[in-house]
């Protein structure tokens, strides 16, 4: 009888890493992936950062066939609230055998750090399985296995304002700035995946309103029911 894998919750974005960090556990079977957890911002009903609709992450989790768990957070939300809604979300997912939560970080070591002092206190365990890989092969390596999504948010401080709504491909890499991440990862831009491994069927959306907020531009994405 082949032994049991652990169960892990997948820390997800709504964005292109957090697709492919879940695509590659599934692929190594290092554990079992049985639910989503999303921090929305409970105010505006939208993923934190990403600023995804709460419509379209429902429409993610129906894609992958997972169930979602929703931490809805306060605006503005203090370190000490956050700490205590992820406290009980940890505990919503022992009581449910998960040991584990996947992150999509690649090389943030602070990040990664502040994470598993945090699952640590929970007696939990972070998953990292794109850890120390090279952002632009991983950028590639998505794009060339069709993972399609839009540009949802971006500094413009790091990033052109007119990659705001774009997609994530490769006439953008191409047109990013040499300083900034292709993956994203110092928080130059965030992404929403439409499609890609794991998707039972695309997501149907259009680019809405683009807007400026807090310092970043935002691409709204409108589900079309196509």
């Amino acid at each position: 009888m082949p032994e049991r894998v652990p169960l892990a919750w997948m820390a997800w974005s709504s964005g292109k890493d957090s697709l492919w960090a879940l695509h590659l556990v599934r692929q190594s079977n290092t554990c079992e992936v049985v639910g989503l957890l999303t921090t929305v911002t409970e105010a505006f009903g939208r993923v934190s950062m990403h600023g995804v609709r709460e419509s379209l992450l429902f429409a993610q989790a129906e894609a992958l066939g997972l169930p979602l768990h929703r931490v809805p957070i306060p605006t503005p939300c203090s370190d000490d609230d956050y700490e205590s809604l992820m406290d009980k979300a940890m505990a919503e997912a022992k009581a449910l055998g998960v040991t584990g939560i996947v992150f999509g970080d690649i090389h943030l070591a602070g990040v990664r750090g502040h994470r598993e002092k945090q699952l640590a206190r929970a007696g939990m365990r972070g998953i990292f399985p794109l850890w120390g890989r090279d952002p632009a092969a991983v950028a590639h390596e998505m794009i060339d296995s069709r993972v399609g999504a839009y540009v949802t948010c971006l500094d413009p401080r790091k990033t052109p304002r007119d990659l705001a709504g774009h997609a994530f491909d490769a006439e953008l890499l191409a047109r990013l700035p040499e300083d900034v991440d292709p993956c994203g990862e110092n928080g130059e831009f965030h992404t929403f995946v439409w499609e890609g491994p794991g998707y039972a069927a695309p997501i149907a959306v259009e680019l809405g309103e683009t807007v400026e907020r807090d310092g970043f531009v935002f691409t709204d994405l409108l589900p079309t029911g196509g």
